[in-house]
C-alpha cells in the first residue's frame, strides 16, 4: 500500500519532539478520520532554523508531517509558505488516493504556525 520512501518516514519520522519557546505552533485536525498534527517552529533570519511536529494519526499522516519538516527546514518564510499538501505527497512518491483528503493535511499545519509566528 506505501511505497519505500513513505514507509521509511513511517517507521523513523523526522523532526518528532516540540520546540520550547517556539515562535509559531500551527495545529491541524481531521475530524472525518482523527488525524491531528501540531508543528513548532523556530524562525531566525526569516528562515525556519528548527521545525518539530507531534503527529497523532494514520501512517500517511506521520509520513507527510515527517516530509513536510525536511521540505521546510532551512526555507525562507515565503518559501515554506509555499509548500502545498500536493507537493508533500509528491516528494513522498504519492500516497494512496483515499490517504490524500484525509490525512495529506502537514503543510496546512506548517502554514498555520507560520501564521501564528506573524500575528501582531
Amino acid at each position: 500500500m506505501y511505497n519505500d520512501i513513505v514507509l521509511d518516514h513511517l517507521s523513523d519520522p523526522r523532526n518528532v519532539g516540540v520546540i520550547e519557546n517556539a515562535d509559531g505552533i500551527g495545529h491541524i485536525g481531521n475530524t472525518a478520520d482523527g488525524d491531528k498534527i501540531t508543528v513548532y517552529i523556530k524562525v531566525e533570519n526569516n528562515e525556519i532554523a528548527d521545525i518539530k511536529i507531534k503527529v497523532f494519526g494514520c501512517g500517511a499522516a506521520i509520513a507527510a508531517a515527517s516530509m513536510m519538516t525536511e521540505l521546510a527546514l532551512g526555507k525562507t518564510l515565503d518559501e515554506a509558505l509555499e509548500i502545498t499538501n500536493d507537493a508533500v505527497a509528491e516528494a513522498l512518491g504519492g500516497l494512496p488516493e483515499h490517504k490524500l483528503l484525509c490525512s495529506n493535511i502537514a503543510a496546512t499545519a506548517l502554514h498555520n504556525a507560520i501564521r501564528d509566528y506573524k500575528k501582531p
